[in-house]
């Protein structure tokens, strides 16, 4: 045994006891407090510091002293460097919320959370956070810096107009968009030296351009101080060398997709991939055919949802993993997420709705998609449009998140190809009750409503 000062302590568990050889850690950034049930029965107590030696001595500890189930609070990202050793030595690890337990009631200390801990855990009374296999959380942790850069990216594209502002130049005000091919080779060629309108104007394909030349002109005649064009010139390098990060972390992506796919069969449904989906290219999407991955590991192509791209189930991927059996049915899943509305109840009524802060990748994927719906032809987007007209956009962002998430669980775990035949079905229904409604209104204020002719 390692040279820690365990002492023995005088606690009874009191509720029966379900899980044996249990431990409790309080994580912190510089100390583990660690309660664990030894092989005598009795609960013993440690203390331990955050360096990496010591953990592994940690861990041997639990390990010397039969402990196989653990249970740690989902501190920061303190518990992570623990969760992999413990996890590496074959114990099983139970992360939990510290928001779905509470302390004893008594003054909150280290000693006293660990102890509750484990006796909680010892009982069977904590819920396990859910947490994906290894390649996974690799994954997980590449789109996460790849979105760091790309938000870094466009703060720089802020400090270019911010730049051009300066310089009074407007044509950043007459093009959709300064980062596409014709905005980036103004500013390179502004970035050169080149300061004469007409050479700039040269370098546009005009006709792609709703703006007219004589304003497109005028918009590049600027102020072209030595200072302005030299900040210009750093703010575009800094712009190429998060581009070419962006790049890297696709390479790093790519490889993770590789190592998680070598051992699932190609599912008919990658062969029988649609080649006359359109498609639309936009920006910060990733380098490579991150879709024919995606259909290897769920067996389905999820893109066909109007809703579902390649950016979004990358990001569900990273944090759900390709097994869903861990959620019994879609309604699960959905909770998991904190979609579903959890009512107050008190006297028998639902006296309100409680407001769960949510900081699930998943779910702001499955919140961004449903937004993507606000200008789509199709029975989603109507979905989204009819709700948000009637609940407003919160609401109808939810709940449109909400059928997505029940609709994603369905295709993965049925394997069954998407079919928005039905959802068309329910809009023809509610198309027909809205026309009964108006007539009903319209007679009984008189008037006699007629279909218009084609």
């Amino acid at each position: 045994m390692e040279n820690f000062k365990i002492k023995k302590c005088d606690f009874n568990m009191g509720l029966p006891v379900v899980n044996q050889h249990t431990a409790g850690i309080d994580i912190g950034s510089m100390l583990m407090t660690v309660s664990y049930t030894g092989k005598d029965g009795f609960t013993y107590l440690f203390e331990c510091n955050g360096f990496t030696v010591d953990l592994k001595a940690l861990v041997k500890t639990l390990s010397d002293e039969g402990v196989t189930d653990v249970a740690m609070e989902a501190t920061g990202v303190y518990w992570m460097s623990l969760y992999e050793l413990l996890e590496d030595a074959a114990i099983k690890v139970t992360l939990i919320n510290p928001a779905h337990f509470k302390n004893v009631a008594a003054h909150k200390t280290d000693v006293n959370d660990s102890l509750w801990i484990n006796q909680l855990h010892a009982c069977g009374l904590l819920r396990n956070s859910h947490i994906a296999t290894e390649y996974f959380r690799e994954l997980r942790h590449y789109i996460h810096e790849r979105g760091v850069i790309q938000r870094q990216k466009s703060d720089i594209l802020n400090r270019i107009h911010r730049q051009l502002t300066l310089m009074n130049i407007k044509f950043q005000h007459l093009i959709s968009d300064i980062e596409g091919v014709g905005g980036m080779k103004l500013l390179r060629a502004i970035a050169s030296g080149v300061s004469d309108p007409v050479k700039l104007l040269s370098l546009l394909e005009l006709k792609r351009f709703k703006a007219s030349p004589e304003e497109l002109l005028k918009s590049l005649q600027g102020i072209f101080k030595e200072q302005f064009v030299i900040l210009l010139k750093m703010k575009l390098k800094e712009y190429d060398f998060h581009k070419d990060q962006m790049l890297e972390y696709d390479k790093l992506i790519e490889g993770v997709l590789k190592k998680i796919v070598v051992d699932i069969p190609v599912f008919q449904a990658a062969k029988d991939k649609k080649k006359d989906k359109p498609k639309y290219y936009r920006k910060n999407e990733y380098s490579f055919d991150a879709n024919s991955y995606l259909i290897q590991i769920f067996g389905i192509d999820l893109t066909a949802v109007s809703a579902f791209d390649e950016k979004m189930l990358l990001d569900i991927v990273g944090v759900v993993g390709s097994d869903l059996s861990k959620w019994a049915n879609a309604e699960k899943f959905v909770d998991y997420l904190l979609l579903s509305p959890r009512s107050r109840k008190t006297g028998g009524k639902i006296v309100g709705h409680e407001k769960r802060k949510v900081n699930n990748p998943a779910t702001q994927a499955f919140r961004l998609a449903a937004r993507s719906l606000w200008n789509s032809q199709t029975p989603l987007g109507f979905m989204y449009r009819r709700l948000s007209a009637s609940k407003g956009k919160m609401t109808a962002t939810k709940a449109v998140a909400r059928k997505l998430a029940r609709l994603f669980y369905t295709l993965v775990t049925k394997k069954v190809a998407y079919d928005d035949t039905l959802l068309a079905k329910r809009q023809e229904e509610q198309e027909k009750r809205e026309i009964v409604k108006m007539k009903k209104m319209a007679e009984k204020l008189g008037f006699d409503v007629k279909k218009k002719a084609a």
